[in-house]
């Protein structure tokens, strides 16, 4: 059976597991990365560590989402290429692509460490804080090639249909980073910079296996010396395609920004090494589900378009149990053990922890909802209403969260700060689910009046196949769900 007959006739419960597992694995593999360098500076560095780290961030983010631009549009350019059967129009944007992420890496080094002081005091950097920004976010700018080659390009080992390639190359980055950091770190004893070296050591293998990946003859298409000249057709197309992820990279880096002023203005450095040991708590959780929710896209998407309806809401039921009942045991962890989790990233600063266990409760208050509003959100996107998934898929992170930071913490101080992020959860998913309701209820109008084959009740009964064993109604927490395309690079995951 190939790939199209599966899509619009195979199990649904084993298709979503099939499809979303290589994404859950390269987006926890991606997420290692900060998780990692926030675990050795915190037991070596301290609390002003993470917070260095921390401030960092935005700047990361938007180094990571060049890359992905890029990457991303000349993915889709690449594909219709395949598509056509015109290889050496793929390979010309392959050449493209090579040239594009050169150029924008060394701008990026250039600008980002000419202005690196004044950007991170912008972006909350305290003067205790400020050296241990620096001498993290030095080399990782100088760096910024080879994150920029490894997020770009490893998107083009999946459009020729070897997702397990570039799992690999991800998880060959993450593996190396952790044997390096605590070398640096605690035997060389490098500190901030040691942390950095590793991140961009690992890094810089991760890309050198995927250049040797097109020079050895391994993949279909090559970099040809010829196809390294610029195209404006080529580089228009890219920009046009890639440059939504820029967008809302640009604004989650944004919401950075806001964060780290607002906690430094109300609680100080320990609330940003706080609140940067919380987040990456939560993004280890949500990665999961955002590879569910990728791996679902695609299934909803080719069942849509063949109208088949009730694989459409099979899916989605799918999705969401499977991704309600990760973020609850996620969100029943981290209630029950703050201290130790917390402690793992600096076992030996009371003040820290106090904090930590503080600004957990409001952090994760709706948590086990936000499954559902990210299953939601890609929802609209896998059946062509971009705009839709869009505003959803900002509406947590950016629409309602930047003017809650803004607004509550003039009344309520740090509690305000904090206050604002379930608050966002709540209305995001509130709205998700208004929405995605009245749409359901439309398709399936719609259906009947042109089939008389409308979507069935939604139903969260048991599910046949996500438990162990793939007997029936055992959805449990050994779920291990599935796969996808188009990957968030390793920054952006922890933006969540």
């Amino acid at each position: 059976m190939d790939n199209m007959q599966r899509l619009g006739e195979e199990k649904v419960s084993k298709l979503l597991r099939d499809f979303s597992i290589p994404s859950i694995v390269s987006m926890l593999v991606g997420a290692l990365y900060n998780v990692i360098d926030r675990i050795f500076i915190g037991n070596s560095a301290g609390s002003l560590g993470i917070a260095g780290i921390t401030i960092g961030f935005p700047i990361m983010m938007i180094q990571s989402a060049l890359g992905m631009m890029v990457g991303i549009g000349a993915t889709a350019l690449l594909s219709i290429k395949l598509g056509q059967q015109k290889r050496d129009d793929a390979e010309r944007i392959v050449g493209n692509t090579v040239t594009l992420l050169f150029i924008i890496s060394i701008v990026m080094t250039t600008l980002g460490v000419f202005f690196l002081d004044p950007l991170l005091v912008l972006f909350g950097a305290s003067g205790e804080v400020l050296p241990y920004a620096r001498d993290y976010m030095r080399v990782i700018l100088v760096g910024s090639i080879f994150m920029g080659y490894g997020m770009g390009m490893n998107n083009f080992i999946r459009a020729e249909g070897k997702p397990n390639i570039s799992m690999a190359t991800m998880l060959l980055g993450t593996i190396l980073n952790a044997v390096f950091a605590p070398i640096f770190i605690f035997v060389f004893k490098w500190g901030m910079t040691g942390a950095a070296l590793a991140t961009v050591t690992a890094q810089g293998i991760s890309t050198a296996w995927i250049i040797l990946y097109f020079l050895t003859g391994k993949s279909i298409l090559k970099i040809r010396r010829s196809n390294l000249r610029l195209r404006k057709e080529i580089v228009s197309g890219i920009f046009a395609l890639g440059v939504s992820s820029l967008a809302m990279s640009v604004a989650q880096s944004v919401l950075s920004v806001i964060m780290n002023r607002s906690l430094l203005t109300y609680g100080g450095d320990i609330a940003i090494s706080g609140v940067g040991v919380i987040m990456s708590l939560v993004t280890l959780i949500m990665m999961p589900n955002m590879g569910i929710n990728t791996g679902a896209q695609p299934i909803i998407g080719f069942n849509y378009g063949a109208r088949k309806f009730d694989r459409v809401k099979a899916t989605l039921k799918y999705a969401i149990i499977a991704t309600t009942v990760i973020s609850t045991i996620g969100y029943i962890v981290m209630m029950l053990f703050p201290t130790q989790l917390i402690s793992v990233f600096n076992s030996r600063d009371a003040e820290l922890i106090a904090f930590g266990r503080r600004a957990i409760v409001y952090f994760i208050f709706f948590l086990p909802l936000l499954g559902f509003q990210m299953v939601g959100a890609g929802y609209f996107m896998a059946v062509g209403k971009p705009k839709q998934s869009i505003i959803l898929s900002l509406s947590r992170q950016v629409l309602i969260l930047i003017p809650a930071l803004l607004i509550l913490p003039i009344f309520f101080k740090l509690n305000g700060v904090l206050a604002a992020i379930p608050l966002s959860d709540l209305l995001a998913t509130i709205i998700t689910a208004v929405w995605l309701f009245v749409d359901l209820k439309r398709e399936s109008r719609k259906s009947v009046e042109s089939q008389g084959d409308g979507f069935p009740a939604m139903d969260f009964g048991p599910d046949p196949g996500f438990g162990p064993g793939g007997r029936e109604g055992e959805p449990g927490p050994g779920f291990a769900p599935p796969g996808s395309e188009a990957l968030p690079s390793a920054n952006e995951q922890k933006a969540l």
